[in-house]
């Protein structure tokens, strides 16, 4: 079942082929090993070929700390994501931020002198910027984006189908409902600008889960006979968001039809599409501290030490991807920091796995801004139950 991404000699992305049939041009030649910052094996073709394509279509279900984006064509699932977004780290380092700038302020200024002598900064009404994002809105939106054009450069993708996150309002009215009072949600926050930049790259087509006119993607899912994990959204699995994500992408190979009879309105789906396992993968950004030149707390001696960025004095730069070995075990991680003589290592939730010698530390892969854990093997999307 699975299908392995294929790019032309000049690069562009061909109909993914078998795994046999890429074997077999790996061993005679034809073909070499493609290396992405999604971490997906796939190979580009050293000889010439036919750029023939069919229709292929990514699903994006937003949300507001996870993410599951799904690639599908018409007989086949070809891709999943599971993506943990950076709201929550965002916002409380924007926050920290705020207080570390009024302490400085409330330092610098000398309140006993009249107000027109004091060291304020002089006012600025040209510096406001009309309807951007909030940076954790932002960074979600980025991340996504990111996923999605490292997709549109492994996969010949046609269309995209992304979900309008709604809040919890009356499906007749268009008001608050009275169960929860809720009419707002984060992630309704920056919708309009990730559909203009997700039209540069194809055709979007928009859906909404709640729909009961066909359009909804709760009814496709459940018509595709899988199953949502509805617990607990952290969850690291197919099942609770990048489902959704599949089920959006099979909306470009089905529609829904209503006929009319004497006394009742009838719907059914038409068209054909089949959701097999496919790659499932884990992506997140790596959460390193901007460089700081003051920080919380004065150092002693008013000496300030070195904090955040990316560079380390062993040649390692944060988020990139090692191997180091400690008391005869091998760990695999990424670079998070550094001492005088040692490198730490962290895994993808950025826990530290520990700190080894420098010189027991090997490099991987560079740093692209992305973690990815991809699954050891295929991943199942579960069924309903009595489904086929």
């Amino acid at each position: 079942m699975l299908r392995v991404p294929v790019l032309s000699k000049s690069g562009k992305p061909l109909m993914p082929t078998k795994p046999s049939r890429a074997r077999r041009w790996l061993r005679d030649g034809k073909a070499k090993i493609a290396h992405n910052d999604l971490e997906c094996f796939a190979i580009q073709l050293t000889f010439e070929t036919e750029e023939n394509t069919q229709p292929i279509a990514v699903g994006i279900d937003p949300g507001k700390h996870y993410s599951g984006i799904g690639v599908q064509s018409n007989l086949f699932t070809l891709w999943m994501g599971h993506l943990v977004l950076p709201f929550k780290t965002v916002k409380e380092r924007m926050e920290l931020r705020r207080v570390m700038r009024r302490a400085r302020r409330r330092r610098r200024i000398n309140r006993r002198l009249p107000y027109d002598q004091r060291c304020h900064r002089q006012v600025r009404f040209d510096n406001r910027r009309q309807g951007k994002l909030p940076p954790s809105i932002r960074a979600n939106r980025q991340l996504e984006l990111r996923v999605v054009n490292e997709l549109f450069q492994l996969f010949p993708i046609s269309a995209i189908y992304y979900e309008l996150v709604m809040a919890d309002v009356d499906r007749t009215s268009g008001r608050k409902s009275a169960k929860s009072g809720v009419g707002f949600s984060p992630v309704m926050v920056g919708q309009k600008q990730m559909l203009n930049w997700l039209r540069e790259l194809a055709p979007v087509t928009t859906h909404q889960g709640w729909q009961r006119d066909g359009n909804g993607t709760s009814q496709l899912r459940q018509w595709l006979g899988l199953a949502k994990d509805k617990k607990n959204k952290a969850k690291v699995t197919p099942a609770t968001h990048a489902v959704d994500g599949v089920t959006l992408a099979a909306f470009e190979f089905t529609r829904w039809q209503e006929w009319h009879s004497d006394n009742a309105k009838h719907g059914d789906w038409q068209g054909s599409v089949e959701v097999t396992p496919a790659p499932f993968a884990i992506i997140r950004r790596p959460p390193i501290n901007r460089r700081q030149l003051h920080l919380c707390v004065p150092s002693k001696g008013g000496k300030r030490r070195k904090y955040g960025g990316t560079v380390t004095r062993h040649g390692f730069r944060k988020g990139d991807k090692v191997i180091a070995e400690k008391a005869g075990k091998t760990y695999v991680g990424w670079c998070s920091g550094d001492t005088e003589k040692q490198v730490s290592v962290s895994d993808i939730n950025w826990k530290r796995l520990g700190q080894f010698s420098a010189k027991k530390v090997q490099l991987l892969q560079r740093s692209t801004g992305l973690i990815v854990v991809p699954s050891p093997g295929l991943s199942n999307l579960p069924l309903l139950k009595g489904s086929i």
